[in-house]
């Protein structure tokens, strides 16, 4: 690997993580002059990350302004509880028809990594490590048109869950062993081929979020949280 092609895989892979975890907030325009400093490229190399980014949801880019982290604004959250059941749902059912036996192995690795996180590591740790779980699954399930849609959505979640992920907050202790406990579920249904039963519990476990989720996301004074009534439709 030429030494310009790795410097931009490791600014990919450092700018997904930043992003995913807040440290670069959604919303913020990046520098371009200063991320080329700082990961030691020139600007070329810099725009096709960004332009790779871009296509994948991290960022949007704008004519004149240049690239601007995914902002997480109240329609972009609307959307976001109407999709989650339903791609979440798609993702598995596809899952457990096609994994392959070296698929579920990845799976099982991600989830002892996952469950490692849970145990000793940060809230990135868990926040990244539950968020490769699910993209592993979407590996799986391999359809072009609903690959991107759940990567999207995975930009949206992990960010989001750094919340939940925080061990300032342990009153979602029990909220994170189960869901680490489904997670151990969907893998046994994924690999019996249970189509049905991995889609089922997949809007499980997105339910068992979704309040949280809808109390750290809705507005003081709010009258009908963001998820109300269009996560139900979506999983109907």
């Amino acid at each position: 690997m030429s030494e310009t092609r790795a410097r931009k895989t490791a600014c990919l892979d450092d700018l997904r993580r930043r992003i995913l975890t807040q440290t670069l907030e959604p919303g913020a325009y990046l520098d371009e002059t200063q991320l080329a400093e700082e990961y030691g490229m020139s600007r070329p190399p810099l725009r096709e990350v960004l332009r790779q980014l871009g296509g994948e949801g991290y960022v949007e880019l704008h004519e004149g302004r240049g690239a601007q982290v995914a902002p997480m604004t109240h329609k972009t959250l609307r959307n976001f509880f109407t999709a989650a059941p339903m791609i979440y749902a798609a993702t598995a059912r596809l899952a457990a028809q096609f994994a392959t036996p070296a698929q579920i192995m990845r799976l099982k690795d991600a989830q002892t990594l996952f469950r490692r996180a849970i145990r000793e590591g940060g809230t990135a740790e868990r926040a990244l490590a539950n968020e490769r779980f699910h993209a592993i699954i979407g590996e799986m399930a391999d359809n072009e048109y609903l690959t991107p849609s759940l990567r999207r959505l995975l930009i949206d979640h992990t960010r989001i869950g750094m919340t939940f992920y925080n061990p300032r907050t342990p009153a979602l202790a029990d909220q994170r062993a189960v869901a680490a406990d489904q997670h151990d579920q969907l893998i046994d249904l994924i690999e019996a081929g249970d189509a049905d039963g991995a889609a089922d519990l997949a809007i499980a476990h997105w339910d068992l979020s979704r309040a949280e989720i809808e109390r750290f996301v809705t507005p003081e004074g709010l009258r009908e949280p963001l998820g109300s009534g269009l996560a139900a439709k979506g999983a109907s």
